[in-house]
């Protein structure tokens, strides 16, 4: 990756203009922390980038982002700018291309965002970054009540920064996150989502989800069940707890798991008709939930009789045939029952012992059935 990225700086400095790795890429290089997230800044223009690298894609030319694939690995590079108003506390109404880096990080979020790299190592801190990461601090680069007016997400990241990095938020920092915490409630919910996920998936999850209570943000983040958390390894499970199901947006895939999670913490996720019907990602994660290691899901798991219906050594066709019946509804309780059955290890799962079950069933059904409409008609 960073091999790749210095053939980037070279290509773009052999066309006579300036390029640095910036950011991110450059803090977790100097913390010995590996990164594949790869920005550059450079003094060229989109347009110039355009004809540097025939692959080149205009992101966003209003503020001069270009994306650039090398050896298959993508990087996007800003042209050095100074912004105008920010009219909606996220984005600049205007920006200004500039030739001058300096001014270019100034418009930064945090001071430890602001480190950068050129083609050859060396490290470039024109505004003294580097002791803000040796000390382990957040510091936003202007004041930090000005900074979250510009763009309140930068709340949502300075809390993300301290809780991934374990780094410490400034005191002026705190003081502004609460005074401009009202700020959050016109932010994007998606916006939202994309942060909190990077916190609830953190190791450190514990010390964001202080940082939320502490600062207060709890009610504009509609997070009112935070208390109830218990931390998990798994960001679904974070969110399940949560119970805010009807408020962010979360796919269908997601909402399916966190209904399963939810089944599965119900009903047992050691039991063999739990893993059965919810699977086992959802009783490892209810699991870990209530306290039940994944090694016993796990032996449960691969000491069940079955783990789904193509496991059943006789099929609808042999169903059919035995009972002399057509397809219809009663073949979903038939293989209910059988499957109930097999999984409480009450029968087998041979063809013999399965037909001879499924005649019983067939004929239980069809008493009640009887049953009913005589007392219907007798009614």
């Amino acid at each position: 990756m960073l091999e790749t990225a210095l053939k980037v700086l070279n290509i773009i400095e052999d066309n006579s203009y300036e390029a640095y790795i910036v950011g991110g890429f450059v803090r977790d290089y100097v913390m010995g922390i590996k990164s594949n997230d790869v920005d550059i800044t450079t003094n060229a223009r989109p347009k110039d980038l355009i004809k540097i690298f025939p692959n080149a894609n205009i992101d966003n030319e209003m503020y001069g982002s270009v994306t650039v694939y090398l050896n298959n690995i993508r990087f996007e590079i800003t042209t050095y700018r100074d912004d105008g108003n920010y009219l909606d506390n996220r984005h600049p109404d205007t920006i200004n291309y500039v030739n001058d880096l300096k001014t270019d990080l100034k418009r930064r979020d945090f001071t430890i965002n602001t480190i950068c790299m050129d083609k050859a190592l060396n490290i470039v801190d024109l505004l003294s970054c580097r002791s803000d990461i040796d000390k382990k601090i957040i510091k936003t680069v202007i004041n930090p009540l000005t900074s979250f007016k510009i763009d309140s997400l930068r709340i949502l990241r300075a809390i993300r920064f301290a809780t991934t990095l374990d780094f410490e938020l400034a005191k002026e920092v705190k003081e502004a996150i609460i005074q401009s915490k009202y700020l959050l409630k016109d932010l994007s919910i998606n916006r939202k989502k994309e942060e909190l996920d990077k916190i609830f998936s953190s190791p450190n999850i514990e010390k964001g989800i202080m940082l939320i209570k502490e600062l207060g943000l709890i009610d504009v983040l509609f997070l009112e069940n935070i208390n109830k958390v218990i931390p998990c390894s798994q960001v679904i499970g974070i969110w399940m707890m949560l119970e805010v199901d009807e408020i962010y947006p979360f796919t269908r895939n997601e909402l399916n798991l966190m209904k399963d999670i939810r089944n599965a913490i119900k009903n047992n996720p050691l039991d063999y008709t739990t893993l059965y019907y919810y699977d086992l990602y959802p009783c490892i994660v209810a699991g870990e939930i209530i306290g039940i290691s994944k090694k016993e899901i796990m032996d449960n798991y691969n000491s069940m009789p079955i783990h789904k219906r193509g496991d059943i050594v006789v099929d609808s066709y042999d169903l059919i045939d035995y009972l002399n019946i057509e397809d219809g509804p009663i073949m979903s309780k038939l293989w209910k029952e059988l499957e109930l059955n097999i999984l409480n290890l009450e029968v087998s799962n041979t063809k013999e012992d399965l037909l001879n079950l499924a005649k019983k069933i067939y004929t239980s059904i069809n008493l009640v059935k009887e049953e009913c409409n005589e007392t219907e008609t007798t009614g």
